[in-house]
């Protein structure tokens, strides 16, 4: 089978390990950058183009996209979709996830549960955006941000205040969020593939951090998922339409909470349970392939 993972670079320790898992079974690996790819649209003839050449020959595809290129990346990948190859993970979908508040709506639409959120802009009401999320201290993050950037901790109303008249001023969408205190600097992230949870970790922050990202120097250990938690992770995926995904979750004491769900999440999970996360995508690539060409024998 050949398989084309897209990704900025070989040497991302992701790409490297999808690779080997998939070469050690004998399928032909090929790595494109997709922020170097181009595309032609032409009336039934959706061409893709790297290197100077077209991209032939492509079984299935590993999206691993960046944040800073959503919008580029997954129009490449919606490219290979209008050639009716199948994806691990859809074009549609990692738009979606990259959006926070349209995250937040849909995951609330599905039943899971979610610290309670506002978003606004140029709002002017800014005593009632708080007053919403049970006032300070409370979380305020840019509408659009990645690994733990663009999130404050306003411990206090006045403090608060401050940080939304500035994102206010500069008329940038914010997100306000209730502050569960009994999870600050803790959190979960639970691997999911193909509807099951493959790996899970519990993140912990290393000094005062309200943040327990790994890229904000945030450490891992392996953690038992109990039942619900288990259950509200794969409700997550499903609702965001996300095979492979990292499922972001806090303990709070009505439950698991989701704070976000990661259409391309890392795998130092990998290094933390030694569960092999690379292992079980390349084979939801396997059978996504296999019921892509089923489909197209039926077309046929």
């Amino acid at each position: 089978m050949n398989i084309a993972i897209l990704s900025k670079g070989p040497g991302n320790y992701s790409t490297k390990r999808l690779k080997e898992e998939a070469e050690a079974r004998g399928h032909v690996v090929r790595v494109i950058n997709y922020s170097k790819c181009y595309i032609t649209a032409e009336r039934g003839n959706p061409v893709i183009r790297y290197e100077g050449e077209e991209v032939r020959d492509v079984d299935v595809i590993i999206p691993r996209i960046s944040a800073s290129l959503t919008k580029y990346g997954s129009s490449i990948v919606r490219q290979f979709e209008m050639r009716n190859i199948p994806t691990v993970t859809s074009s549609i979908a990692i738009v979606r996830s990259r959006d926070k508040l349209r995250s937040m709506q849909l995951l609330a639409k599905a039943g899971v549960g979610i610290p309670k959120t506002v978003f606004a802009r140029e709002s002017s009401d800014l005593d009632d955006v708080l007053d919403q999320v049970g006032g300070a201290p409370a979380i305020i993050k840019v509408a659009r941000g990645t690994h733990g950037n663009g999130v404050v901790l306003a411990e206090t109303r006045k403090a608060a205040i401050a940080v939304m008249q500035a994102f206010y001023v500069e008329g940038v969408s914010f997100i306000v969020q209730e502050f569960v205190a009994e999870s600050a600097g803790v959190d979960i992230r639970a691997f999911v593939v193909n509807g099951k949870v493959v790996a899970s970790m519990m993140r912990q922050s290393l000094d005062d951090d309200f943040r327990s990202n790994l890229h904000q120097g945030g450490e891992g250990i392996p953690v038992k998922l109990t039942d619900e938690e288990r259950r509200t992770a794969q409700k997550a995926a499903k609702a965001m339409g996300l095979a492979v995904c990292g499922v972001d979750m806090m303990r709070s004491e009505r439950g698991p909470l989701v704070l976000e769900v990661n259409s391309s999440p890392g795998f130092g999970i990998e290094k933390v349970t030694n569960h092999n996360v690379a292992e079980k995508i390349i084979d939801y690539a396997e059978l996504a392939a296999k019921v892509g060409r089923r489909k197209d024998r039926i077309g046929a």
